[in-house]
C-alpha cells in the first residue's frame, strides 16, 4: 500500500461523562490562547484612542471630584474619619474595576461571533480575559489613591495583607455576574441595555459615596447580600484601617460572591454548546 493510500486519520469528539463546572485541565491547555485573547483586548480598548490608558485614571478621578462636591461639601456626608475624597476613591477603585469588568465581559460573547462558530475551545475564556484587561487599569487607578494617601499623610497599616484577597473577591463577583449576563446576552439581546441600568443601581447600593456604617438593623443584613459591599469596606479597611464592625457583612458577601461564581459558572456550561448556533 502506497503512502497516498493510507486512511487518513479519523478524530472523533464525545460529549463529557460527567458534568463539571470548569476543566481546569483544559483552561490549562488553552492558557497561551487565553493570554492572546486578553492581551488583544487591552489593545483594542485603547486603539485609536487621545489619551490612551490614562482612561483607566481619568474616569474615577473625576467621579471622585463629583463625589467629593455633592457629597462631601454639599451635604457633608460623614466619612469613617478619613478626608473623603481618599475615602470616596479608596472605594471608587475596586468599583471602576468591577463596572468596567461586568460591561466588558457581559458583551464578550456577542461581540466575537467569528470566534464562536469557528473553532472550538473553551468558551468561558472570553468572559474570562475580558476580566483580565482590567486589573492594569485596576493598578493604573490604585498608583493614584496611594499618592493620595501619601498627599493626605495616610499610611497603611499591616491590614494591607489582606488587599490581595478582597482584589480576588472583586474579580469572582465580576467574573460571576460576568458570566450571567454574557450567557443571558446570546439569547436576549436586550441584555446590553439592561447592564448600564444595573450597574448605576448597583453603584447606589454599594457603600462607595457613603459609609456602610449609616445603614442599621435588620437593614445591614439585607446590604450584606451585595458582594462589593464586603469588596468595597474591605478595601477601605485594609488601606485606612477604618473603625466599624463589618466582619459579619464581609462574610455575607464572600457567601453571596461564592453563590453567584458557581451559578454562572453552572448556567454558562448549561447554555455554551448553544451559542455558536444563536450568536
Amino acid at each position: 500500500m502506497t503512502q497516498s493510500n493510507l486512511p487518513e486519520p479519523v478524530i472523533v469528539i464525545e460529549p463529557r461523562k460527567s458534568f463539571s463546572l470548569v476543566d481546569f485541565r483544559e483552561l490549562w491547555e488553552y492558557r497561551e490562547l487565553l493570554s492572546f485573547l486578553a492581551w488583544r483586548d487591552l489593545k483594542v480598548r485603547y486603539k485609536q484612542t487621545v489619551l490612551g490608558i490614562f482612561w483607566a485614571i481619568i474616569q474615577p478621578v473625576f467621579t471622585m471630584l463629583v463625589f467629593s462636591l455633592f457629597f462631601g461639601k454639599l451635604a457633608q456626608m460623614p466619612s469613617d474619619g478619613i478626608p473623603y475624597p481618599v475615602f470616596t476613591y479608596s472605594g471608587l477603585v475596586p468599583w471602576t474595576f468591577f463596572a468596567t469588568s461586568l460591561t466588558i465581559s457581559a458583551n464578550s460573547l456577542v461581540n466575537n461571533p467569528r470566534l464562536l462558530t469557528k473553532v472550538y475551545f473553551p468558551r468561558v475564556l472570553i468572559p474570562l480575559a475580558s476580566v483580565l484587561p482590567c486589573l492594569v487599569d485596576f493598578a493604573l487607578a490604585f498608583s493614584v489613591l496611594g499618592l493620595m494617601m501619601v498627599g493626605y499623610g495616610l499610611l497603611p497599616t499591616t491590614n494591607i495583607i489582606w488587599l490581595p484577597f478582597f482584589l480576588l473577591m472583586a474579580v469572582g463577583t465580576a467574573l460571576g455576574a460576568g458570566l450571567w449576563l454574557a450567557a443571558l446576552n446570546v439569547q436576549f439581546r436586550d441584555v446590553r441595555y439592561a447592564v448600564p441600568f444595573l450597574i448605576q443601581f448597583w453603584l447606589f447600593c454599594t457603600p462607595v459615596a457613603y459609609p456602610s456604617s449609616l445603614l442599621e438593623e435588620p437593614w445591614r443584613i439585607l446590604y450584606g447580600i451585595n458582594p462589593m459591599v464586603g469588596v468595597v469596606d474591605g478595601f477601605r479597611w485594609a488601606l485606612l484601617d477604618t473603625r466599624h464592625e463589618f466582619g459579619w457583612m464581609i462574610g455575607l458577601s464572600i457567601i453571596t460572591m461564592v453563590i453567584l461564581l458557581l451559578t454562572g459558572l453552572a448556567y454558562f456550561r448549561k447554555m455554551e454548546r448553544t451559542f455558536a448556533d444563536i450568536v
